[in-house]
């Protein structure tokens, strides 16, 4: 296993709903912790479930979401922690706006770049075909747009990727 530095810094993974951003967050808190390090979640279902609540799908509020998450990745990271933040954050500007937040050298961006066609067969939540069947309105990657990182730190297809090896991927990331 890569070593992990003692400096807290901060996985932002962003890539459409159903890529694999959340299994690859869990996976890896998982093997931090059992390593002995300070790790936390900030997973955008979640987020969404309480901090960000009230916020819907406009540009408006996804910005508003993004800027809450980040401002609490940084207080997390400021106090020690390891942070992996799991959200499709669709737009550049508003990655760029968490960066600046979280400071440019604690923030790392991995786009986990699973192609759409593999995201809608996953589709678990049934969301791509509400999406398809315009009863869902704003869907990133469907009637939203999803600017893909230009210069991502990491960039993972886990349709392609073994788990393992791109968790590794991730842990030898946090020391970069």
């Amino acid at each position: 296993m890569a070593a992990v530095p003692p400096v807290a810094r901060v996985l932002w993974l962003t890539g459409l709903s159903g890529a694999g951003k959340s299994t690859l967050a869990t996976a890896l808190h998982q093997r931090l912790v059992e390593a002995g390090h300070r790790v936390a979640v900030l997973d955008g279902d979640a987020v969404r479930a309480g901090l960000c609540r009230g916020l819907g799908f406009s540009p408006e509020d996804r910005r508003e979401n993004i800027r809450r998450v980040a401002e609490v990745a940084k207080l997390m990271r400021d106090a020690g922690l390891v942070v992996i933040c799991a959200l499709i954050s669709p737009l550049r500007d508003d990655r760029a706006m968490a960066r600046g937040i979280i400071g440019a050298a604690h923030f790392r961006e991995v786009h986990v770049a699973t192609p759409l066609e593999v995201c809608e067969r996953r589709d678990p939540k049934g969301l791509y075909r509400n999406a398809r069947a315009n009863a869902l309105s704003q869907f990133t990657g469907v009637s939203a747009p999803y600017e893909e990182p230009l210069a991502p730190d990491l960039r993972i297809d886990a349709s392609r990727e073994d788990a393992c090896d791109a968790v590794a991927a991730l842990e030898a990331l946090l020391g970069a």
